[in-house]
């Protein structure tokens, strides 16, 4: 049994009137996340990642693994550190920037060789595939993926885990043995892109990007649509065409989506959690990265990169879904989904409704989508309204509160959190309610759709 009294959890209280440096906390996910001990602070752009977040950040690395393998990616592990001599002949670093300050986390060894702390890995990648190279083309396509620690020498950090210098991503690197065929790539992995994220479930926009230093031919990201956005995203209102901003410098500027040359778009700003870019033979050309075709000559493989930012989406989705006061998670991330708050010791129902706790937790734990994500909140010191008030806070997903209505009616008091209902249901009632409200959440592929499950639970209890 899971238990809040022995969390991991040191909260950062900030006192009421206190006045907070703009440049220490600047976006809600970061202060919610730094309150309600999911975080901490352990440096300028880098945090510990606490007992209850790291269960949601798992429990992200699995939904995408699953995304991953559907598209026939295997997962492996690359080294951190890549030699700046493969960054050199990629192009990406000047024959004298090597030790230099920019954005690339460098270090020196005993030696006197150059490192690169690398924010992706394209190069070591694609080094890899050169040094077996050539292979026969009855070999591709090849999805490789991994996920791991990244580091990018930020001058600024900010927004908490959605700008750090040190964060977890996904990349996956695709080779095939032509164009057309890398393009057969890149539409079936941004097709799970779409899958995956519509089962976490935050609104999404996918955008035509600019494929920038990382070179390339086709570029798409995708945005959760936020004030706290550092990217301006345009639309096209008659044809719904999306696109960066950057790639549509003048607004003034006709859409080429249409036929008519529409005029008349809309501005928001979006939080980047995914990029997608066709490479095509940008890193392999330079770095003889081939294979031996039908023919029997070498070409260059072409190349596709694919990345998600995994931290980076934990704290947008915090930001996008939660009020200033209360965490709010996607059912897919959420620490754990089902929070039983017990009776207050020395309350006049404790006696007659503690023994109710441990058959109800085993009991939500045999409930699909339940198994595994049930905590009890046993600090009997402190009242029900204040653990229900710090289990909203905590944004679980559904609370279960075992108090005086049990001992004299025996009935549960269910909050479904996210839709702000509370019903009082006997015991069965009480585990079909809660099986229906998660399963719903799995269900759905769209807040707006997953709202409308929950009206609908709500409105048969």
């Amino acid at each position: 049994m899971q238990r809040v009294s022995k969390l991991f959890q040191p909260a950062l209280i900030i006192p009421k009137n206190a006045t907070i440096k703009s440049q220490d906390i600047t976006s809600k996910s970061q202060r919610l996340m730094l309150e309600q001990g999911l975080i901490r602070q352990a440096g300028n752009g880098t945090f510990y990642l606490l007992p209850l977040l790291q269960r949601s950040l798992q429990k992200a690395v699995d939904l995408i693994d699953r995304h991953m393998e559907a598209v026939g990616a295997q997962k492996m592990v690359l080294p951190l550190l890549t030699s700046a001599e493969l960054w050199k002949k990629s192009g990406r670093l000047g024959a004298t920037e090597a030790g230099t300050p920019t954005e690339l986390l460098q270090t020196t060894d005993r030696h006197g060789k150059v490192q690169i702390l690398g924010p992706t890995h394209e190069e070591s990648i694609t080094s890899l595939l050169a040094a077996i190279a050539p292979v026969t083309y009855r070999q591709f396509p090849l999805r490789l993926y991994q996920i791991s620690t990244k580091f990018r020498d930020e001058m600024k950090p900010r927004f908490g885990l959605m700008r750090a210098k040190e964060f977890l991503m996904k990349d996956l690197y695709t080779f095939d043995v032509d164009r057309a065929r890398c393009q057969e790539t890149y539409d079936s992995v941004n097709e799970a892109y779409g899958r995956l994220f519509r089962e976490i479930g935050v609104p999404f926009v996918k955008v035509a990007g600019d494929c920038g230093t990382m070179g390339g031919s086709l570029s798409h990201e995708y945005h959760f649509p936020s004030e706290v956005g550092e990217d301006v995203l345009i639309r096209c209102t008659r044809c719904g065409m999306h696109t960066n901003a950057e790639l549509f410098p003048a607004l003034s500027e006709r859409c080429k989506s249409c036929e008519t040359g529409s005029d008349t778009f809309e501005r928001q700003a979006g939080i980047e959690v995914a990029h997608a870019f066709i490479l095509e033979d940008r890193y392999t050309k330079a770095l003889e990265a081939t294979c031996l075709a039908a023919n029997g000559k070498p070409v260059p493989l072409q190349m596709g990169c694919y990345g998600i930012g995994v931290t980076r989406l934990l704290a947008a989705s915090i930001e996008v879904l939660s009020s200033e006061k209360e965490i709010r998670w996607p059912v897919a991330l959420a620490p754990y989904r089902v929070c039983i708050i017990t009776p207050k010791a020395g309350s006049k129902e404790e006696a007659q409704a503690t023994p109710w706790v441990g058959k109800l937790h085993d009991d939500l734990q045999s409930l699909a989508n339940c198994a595994g994500d049930v905590i009890v909140d046993d600090r009997t010191q402190l009242t029900i309204g204040k653990r229900l008030l710090d289990a909203r806070k905590m944004g679980y997903p559904v609370v279960v509160v075992v108090g005086a209505k049990a001992a004299s009616e025996e009935k549960l008091e269910l909050h479904d959190v996210a839709a702000g209902t509370e019903v009082s249901l006997p015991y069965s009632d009480t585990l079909s309610a809660v099986a229906e409200i998660l399963t719903a959440a799995k269900r759905s592929e769209h807040p707006a759709a997953m709202q409308n499950d929950r009206n609908k639970v709500a409105q048969k209890l």
